[in-house]
């Protein structure tokens, strides 16, 4: 079931997206060769208990940590441990804040250092796909006209779109419906109203869009081992259009442009 939110519930989502916003970019501070992910997962905990929330992804389903850290072929859902960053190395930071009863959720894909230019390719046309996924995002739309923007961005740019992983309604619960694809046709699927709120989450790989998950039950990986980005925000439907409830800003600010 589709819940719209009222103005008192989405400012509260507003509040926590924003609180996501900056511990991305807490640990983006950190991000560079020789640091581990298990680091950042620390950084990420402690910011987020600092501020009032609690971590919304640490014993979702039984996830343990509060970051998902998904290294170069990693997708999605990555666990922190003690792999150590290297140069050249891309790495998809995914956070959720649980407070007052809503969540937050976003996630940035991050270069270590200096990365190569097909790799940085892949990251700048990755974050292109969600701007252009949110510029469909108005009443009357339906949730194929983001998937569709983002498809034919990704593809048009030589890059896969992921199909079994999706973005999602956003609430008192992480994921709430609508389910939201990636890809798919225009004008079909839910239609969007004023008050949905839903997380748009690209995940573009730059060689086939095959993937699967590591033994460890989480760890989704690309079936050809070629690299893979993520980026989300959560957005609110407006009747004049989208409200992005994430920001980027924070991050933009402490890292050379993609």
């Amino acid at each position: 079931m589709i819940v719209l939110k009222t103005d008192e519930e989405i400012a509260v989502l507003r509040e926590n997206n924003l609180l996501v916003s900056r511990t991305l970019a807490e640990v983006g501070k950190e991000i560079k060769p020789g640091v581990t992910t298990r680091f950042l997962d620390q950084i990420a905990e402690q910011f987020i208990l600092d501020h009032g929330a609690k971590p919304g992804f640490k014993g979702y389903n039984g996830f343990p940590n509060t970051l998902c850290t998904s290294v170069n072929s990693q997708v999605v859902h990555g666990i922190p441990s003690d792999y150590q960053l290297k140069e050249g190395d891309i790495i998809s930071v995914d956070c959720g804040v649980l407070k007052d009863g809503f969540y937050g959720d976003s996630a940035f894909t991050f270069a270590v250092g200096n990365i190569e230019k097909d790799t940085r390719k892949l990251l700048h046309v990755t974050r292109e796909c969600l701007e252009l996924g949110v510029k469909q995002i108005r009443p009357g739309n339906r949730v194929g006209d983001i998937g569709s923007a983002v498809q034919y961005h990704a593809e048009s740019n030589g890059f896969s779109v992921v199909r079994e992983l999706v973005g999602h309604g956003l609430g008192r619960n992480l994921h709430e419906a609508p389910e939201v694809p990636n890809y798919g046709k225009r004008g079909k699927g839910p239609k969007l109203k004023a008050g949905l709120v839903v997380c748009v989450e690209p995940m573009i790989n730059m060689g086939k869009k095959d993937i699967y998950q590591k033994s460890d039950g989480w760890t989704i990986q690309t079936v050809d081992g070629k690299p893979s980005a993520h980026f989300e925000y959560a957005v609110v439907v407006r009747i004049e259009g989208a409200e992005v409830l994430t920001t980027f800003k924070y991050i933009d600010e402490i890292i050379k442009p993609i």
